[in-house]
């Protein structure tokens, strides 16, 4: 199994497609599956940062429990 990438690396890797699409000097069949791979990537970015924000959520609903205990 891949070893999936950190959402770091993922949006390093979304700004270098992006890249190589803004400089035109892709085949039009290279550009398609370059747009697919970025798809595909910017889907699995927001997978990622959705998980991020539920944690977050969770992490601010202990601390608010936590104050509201000490009151």
């Amino acid at each position: 199994m891949a070893k999936s990438r950190t959402i770091e690396e993922n949006f390093d890797k979304l700004e270098e497609i992006i890249g190589s699409l803004e400089n035109n000097d892709l085949s039009l069949e290279e550009a398609f599956k370059a747009y697919e791979a970025g798809i595909k990537l910017a889907s699995e970015c927001n997978k990622q940062l959705d998980k991020v924000e539920k944690q977050i959520i969770v992490l601010r609903s202990k601390a608010d429990d936590e104050d509201g205990d000490e009151r």
